[in-house]
This record gives structure tokens, sequence and C-alpha cells, in this order.
């Protein structure tokens, strides 16, 4: 997974003062958990924009002014109501050699035979959560509706997942094929269509050659 580096100074004081006076600086007050005790700090609003205003996913590597590094995620993140200006962000630590759960967008790839006879695709499930060491999370996690009729759905069982656990039940469905007046029409056609070539076929098979 794709990793965004987050530049930021370590806050001496975490009360309701400072933070506001951070904020009025263009700052955003931050912590991170998971390690022996939680890690204030404070960056730029627009550092961030990068993490938080993309579909894609990352993993944050947090500099402080110190030389220290944190290898992290994003936990949760509060907007202002009205302004959705960053008011807070919450992070979690992760380590090389121990599990993650995180939420991975689900991309989905080809067109389905359904889809070209006018059935709908209908994406149920845009993101999955996995576990994972942090060296196998998925930037994405690829559903092929290449070979999806109308009627079928994707389910988690059909993607892979070799290097990460996908943490849902079985039966969760990721797309379907919707159908439709439209769509069974064009599919009786392509079917009669195909009868009719197979039948020429064993016609033209069966005739005696011309001497």
């Amino acid at each position: 997974m794709k990793s965004i580096t987050i530049n930021g100074s370590q806050r001496e004081s975490v009360g309701k003062v400072a933070t506001k006076a951070l904020r009025n600086a263009g700052m955003v007050p931050c912590v991170v958990y998971g390690g022996d005790k939680p890690v204030h700090f404070s960056a730029p609003e627009l550092s961030f924009k990068n993490l938080i205003y993309t579909p894609d996913v990352h993993t944050v590597v947090i500099v402080l002014e110190d030389g220290v590094k944190v290898n992290a995620i994003l936990q949760d993140i509060q907007f202002h109501p009205v302004t959705d200006r960053i008011l807070h962000m919450d992070f979690y630590q992760i380590y090389d050699d121990k599990e993650v759960m995180m939420e991975i967008p689900v991309r989905i790839t080809g067109n389905s035979r359904g889809v070209k006879n006018g059935g709908v695709l209908r994406v149920v499930t845009r993101k999955l959560r996995v576990k994972a060491l942090p060296a196998n999370l998925p930037d994405f996690i690829e559903a092929d509706i290449t070979e999806m009729k109308i009627g079928e759905k994707m389910y988690i069982t059909d993607v892979p997942s070799d290097n990460f656990i996908i943490q849902h039940t079985d039966n969760t469905v990721i797309c379907q094929v919707r159908t439709s007046r439209v769509a069974v029409e064009d599919e009786e056609a392509e079917e009669a269509e195909e009868g009719a070539e197979g039948e020429a076929a064993a016609e033209g098979a069966e005739a005696p050659a011309e001497a």
C-alpha cells in the first residue's frame, strides 16, 4: 500500500484554549493511539488533502520535529458541521509484525456480458474491511465483472484475498447485474441468433459436396 508522509509538531498543551489557537492558525490537532502512550501532534490542514480528499487509501508516516517517525493509519476524522474544515484527527500506530484492520476500496473492472445485453450494474459494497500485516494491505480489491450475466451476483468469495482476510460474511454481495425488460429481450435475441448460426452451420455440414 502507498504511504503518505505528514510533517507535524508535538503538542505541548492539549487543552481547549491551545486547541482553538491551533485551529485558528490553520493547524489540525491530532492524536496517535496504539503505542506505549498517545502521541499528540499538530500539522497544517493542507498537508492532509492527499490523505482525505481521495478515493484511495494510504498508510501514513508521521514525522515530528525531533526526528521521531510513527507509522500509522487514519482511524477517525471530525469535520466542522458548517464549514467542513478538519477539527480533529485520530490515528492508530501500526507495526510490521502486527496485523491491522482497514477499510479498502473495491475497484470494479471489466465489462460484463449482462451489462452489454442491457442489464444494469448495481454496486452494493464499495469498501471492504480487511485484516493483514501492513506490508500486505492492498491499495484496492479488484472485482472483475467480465463474466457476470444478467441476474448474477458477485460475493466476497469471488475476489482474490491471498495475503489478507476479508472481515465480512461469505454472503456479502459486492455487486450484481440487475435485469430489465430491455435486457431480457436483448438476451433472448442473442440466444436466438446463436441458435440460428448453429443450425446454419449444421445444415452446411450435411449438404453434399458438389462434384
